[in-house]
């Protein structure tokens, strides 16, 4: 995608016009997304796509520009709009780059050591074997006749990314994801139910050893099933044990934006001047980690060219670190955490999360949790809420529920809603078990949609909001 010649031109002309820090970015896309309903075919989908953008520091000010021409020609123009746009420079390059480079940059060549490489490349199985996994997951989530639709989603991505820089780093990484979806709708005479369910992970097509098409769609309709049996949720004050896995969504959202330093930096969060405070109860740990193997929201290198690394935000309730970009670092101090990163190539980096999770607590059985708990609710399943930026304030989707009674499972229930403050919520969560797991999803935040996976083991908050209907 890039030559060094081509790189060093830009680099040095960008310096020229009075750049502190230039850095290009380059990738190239290749997705693929099969869809069913009911077993056929819907959308069958390839796309190739590639671009380059170009960020340029003067001080902590920062521009942007981006183009999916990546011609000498392009990428040349693209370095003098921005020059011409800070209005530094003269901008004579008049959109051409020297082919011959301009020498003087010690470009320190690193790429991926194949960390989260797959074991079976796309290319090893033809698409009829991708359509036969969709209708096993199909014919798994048809266990009831209340079951009346089901729609399967594949979805494969190859990424290749080159980041160069003006302090000489050349980064390349490639990052392998594959993830596989079930909705299913579920109806009788009195209401519909909808329930997904959509593991994801860095590796090929031996994501299905891990996660057989069939389980995947039998636990989304056992889950659309459960609602649609299920008594209104009760609302009030109580007690609230959050299953393991996509609970963690709450604290991704309500707590986890809360310490990159693209809230931080800006003091538009709460927890910003917090570091070595305690801001959450002591049995809390809280990490994210870009280096998971074969996790969503992995990579050998993050978007700015760093290496990821696993940062531990919360020990045992003491805010720690922050998740730090470059810009971030500039305007704090801080030191950067390989959290730079974008949706592509149209988007400048900022931080972000990657996997983030709470650790394993001391609890051994996450039955346990229940114990001594009169009247409360087990959220087993999360799904999507809203969130306040900067307080953390939130209301999440239970979108499985069952109440606790005198410390025992009852009832299932639904509509149930999650209500709180996250630095409030994370203070009252008073024991955590040990069977940490996590989800994937996508995030969206200023730098497009990325990656990511939430987690946590079970865990009991002893005092929750609940919102429900009845």
């Amino acid at each position: 995608m890039l030559t060094p010649a081509t790189a060093e031109t830009v680099l040095r002309r960008a310096r020229q016009g009075g750049a502190d820090f230039a850095e290009l970015y380059l990738e190239r896309w290749r997705r693929r997304t099969l869809r069913t309903i009911d077993g056929e075919v819907e959308d069958a989908v390839s796309a190739i796509e590639q671009g380059a953008g170009l960020r340029l520091f003067f001080g902590t000010d920062v521009v942007y520009a981006y183009t999916n021409d990546l011609s000498d020609s392009a990428l040349g123009e693209l370095t003098d709009t921005l020059v011409r746009l800070r209005g530094s420079g003269d901008g004579s390059g008049n959109g051409s780059v020297d082919a011959r480079g301009a020498g003087g940059l010690d470009l320190r060549r690193q790429s991926a050591r194949g960390l989260h490489a797959p074991s079976v490349a796309f290319e090893q199985q033809p698409k009829r074997w991708r359509l036969e996994r969709l209708r096993e997951l199909d014919a798994g989530a048809r266990i009831d006749p209340a079951v009346k639709q089901v729609e399967g989603r594949l979805l494969e991505w190859e990424q290749d990314v080159v980041v160069v820089n003006s302090e000489g780093d050349w980064v390349e990484d490639r990052r392998v994801r594959t993830r596989c979806a079930a909705s299913v709708i579920a109806s009788d005479a009195d209401q519909t139910q909808t329930a997904f369910v959509g593991p994801g992970l860095s590796v090929g097509l031996e994501f299905f050893d891990r996660y057989p098409a069939a389980t995947i769609g039998a636990t989304a309709a056992q889950r659309a099933l459960t609602n649609l049996r299920a008594k209104p949720a009760p609302a009030g004050t109580m007690p609230v044990v959050i299953g393991s896995g996509f609970g963690g969504v709450i604290f991704h959202e309500a707590l986890g934006h809360l310490v990159e330093t693209t809230m931080v930096a800006r003091r538009a969060s709460v927890l910003s001047d917090k570091l070595g405070e305690r801001i959450a109860s002591n049995v809390v740990s809280y990490v994210d980690d870009g280096t998971t193997p074969n996790g969503w929201g992995s990579s050998e290198y993050d978007d700015e060219g760093m290496p990821t690394q696993r940062t531990v935000l919360i020990d045992k309730g003491v805010l720690t670190s922050y998740m730090v970009d470059r810009w971030g670092a500039l305007k704090t101090g801080y030191a950067r955490t390989g959290s730079g990163r974008r949706e592509n190539y149209t988007y400048a980096p900022t931080s972000r999360m990657r996997n983030t999770f709470i650790l394993p607590g001391e609890v051994a059985d996450p039955q346990e949790l229940f114990q001594g708990i009169g009247f409360g609710l087990y959220a087993k399943a999360m799904g999507g809420g809203q969130v306040k930026p900067g307080s953390g304030e939130y209301n999440f989707a239970v979108t499985e529920g069952y109440i606790i009674r005198d410390g025992e499972l009852a009832e299932p229930v639904r509509s149930a809603l999650l209500v709180g403050k996250g630095p409030d919520t994370i203070q009252k969560v008073d024991a955590v078990a040990g069977d940490l797991a996590t989800e994937p999803g996508m995030c969206g935040s200023m730098s497009g949609s990325v990656p990511v996976e939430v987690g946590q083991p079970h865990l009991r908050v002893s005092e929750l909001v609940v919102g429900g209907e009845a």
